[in-house]
């Protein structure tokens, strides 16, 4: 079969769960295509942009590329056109907020019907070099359906989900220039058989990637600045890591940005509920890392982090009282979340201890139990550990306080909570 152009119903045609632009990993159905295309997280799809630019009516001259699977229509190419259709015939359903104009629609499109094959050499030569795919989804493609090697940059991306959590990584000079062969070398990682491998532990490899995601998001390493000085251009301690650790064996190491299951972002959650937090690992504070909104609140989370890992990579030789220091920081964290919130302190825990905990797994709730940290008890921990360096400095107890802390920034200051 080559290509013919057919009239196909609107409501017969199956949008597709695979389309390179913000793919649903296993089964789906057109609601759950359209739900993503809703919440946009990535301006990925931006239907109320495409409804303006498209005028007062369909343009016939721009077919959707469809093929058969079964005698099932899969839309290939046009997803974004044929959602405006099923939403203008109420074939799919909308979030109230999201207003799209929707031009006039016929109920039957002519479609270009072709061969597996064919659709996705067309769509791969629309799409690869215009913009409209970045490079992330253009490897994706490459591998998935054209039968390429995995490009480095997703094989990094596979093995941590670095990059599709944080999109401003998602560039071309990125791909190119920091996340190469040449200079993962030089930051002591290594991608060998689609697996992490570091000369760092956890928490330093999580440091050294987190160090080079916010010189990029703040364009000290960009285009224009920096360009070719990767390593130069992170902060200090991050450089005094690599070097001390460069005489470490590769070995290979587990670490994720993100759940590796899209159709978690999909789900609403209640007003009142967050998901579940994954189970405690030890010695990480507040839980795991955190992905909050960018701002105050954000950034003295990230400074207390950085504290964190400095002592756990500097403790013999620092004195005793050294912990004191991150007990003191969550109190002014705690001050800057309440504050952004219009509550005092206080009322900030009052109101989102409970919801807080209730979306923690158990042992995390045995921890906050078993060192005494509830909703009564946290106030006071937190004003204490400002002014007594002896109650400051029982760590345990402070890592307990940070989980709470770490659910109730999530519930009021999470990234997927604006």
């Amino acid at each position: 079969m080559s290509q013919e152009v057919k009239l196909i119903d609107i409501a017969d045609l199956v949008l597709w769960t695979e389309n390179p632009r913000d793919p649903i990993h296993g089964k789906g159905t057109n609601q759950d295509v359209v739900n993503k295309a809703c919440s946009d997280k990535f301006s990925k799809w931006s239907l109320p942009k495409l409804a303006k630019e498209m005028g007062p009516y369909y343009d016939f001259s721009e077919l959707p590329t469809v093929v058969y699977h079964e005698n099932i229509p899969v839309v290939y190419d046009g997803n974004r056109r044929i959602i405006l259709g099923k939403i203008k015939f109420n074939l799919v359903t909308i979030p109230d907020d999201v207003k799209v104009s929707i031009p006039d629609f016929p109920e039957q499109i002519p479609c270009n019907v072709c061969s597996e094959d064919i659709a996705l050499q067309n769509i791969f030569r629309k799409h690869s070099d215009t913009g409209s795919w970045l490079p992330l989804e253009r490897d994706l493609f490459l591998h998935k359906f054209m039968g390429h090697e995995k490009s480095l940059f997703l094989a990094l991306d596979d093995a941590t989900g670095l990059i599709s959590s944080n999109p401003h990584l998602n560039q071309r000079f990125v791909k190119e220039e920091i996340f190469k062969e040449e200079t993962l070398d030089k930051l002591g990682i290594a991608i060998s058989d689609n697996s992490l491998q570091t000369r760092h532990d956890e928490d330093q490899i999580d440091s050294v990637l987190d160090d080079i995601s916010r010189k990029v998001k703040s364009k000290e390493i960009s285009t224009r600045k920096n360009r070719g000085k990767v390593v130069q251009i992170l902060d200090p301690s991050t450089q005094k890591l690599i070097d001390s650790n460069k005489k470490n064996p590769l070995r290979p190491i587990g670490i994720s940005y993100h759940s590796k299951d899209p159709s978690i972002s999909n789900k609403k959650l209640s007003s009142n509920r967050q998901s579940k937090r994954t189970p405690l690992k030890k010695n990480e504070l507040f839980g795991g890392k955190l992905y909050l909104r960018m701002g105050e609140v954000s950034n003295i989370y990230r400074d207390i982090n950085d504290l964190y890992i400095f002592y756990l990579n500097h403790k013999g030789d620092l004195s005793d009282s050294f912990t004191s220091l991150i007990r003191m920081s969550l109190r002014l964290l705690c001050e800057a979340a309440a504050k952004e919130r219009g509550k005092m302190l206080d009322k900030y825990i009052q109101l989102n201890f409970k919801d807080a905990k209730s979306s923690m797994e158990q042992d995390m709730k045995t921890t906050l139990s078993n060192h005494n940290v509830d909703e009564k008890s946290l106030p006071q921990l937190l004003h204490t550990g400002a002014h007594n360096y002896q109650a400051a400095s029982n760590l345990e107890q402070t890592m307990a306080m940070s989980l709470i802390i770490g659910a109730m920034l999530t519930k009021t200051h999470g990234q997927d909570n604006k």
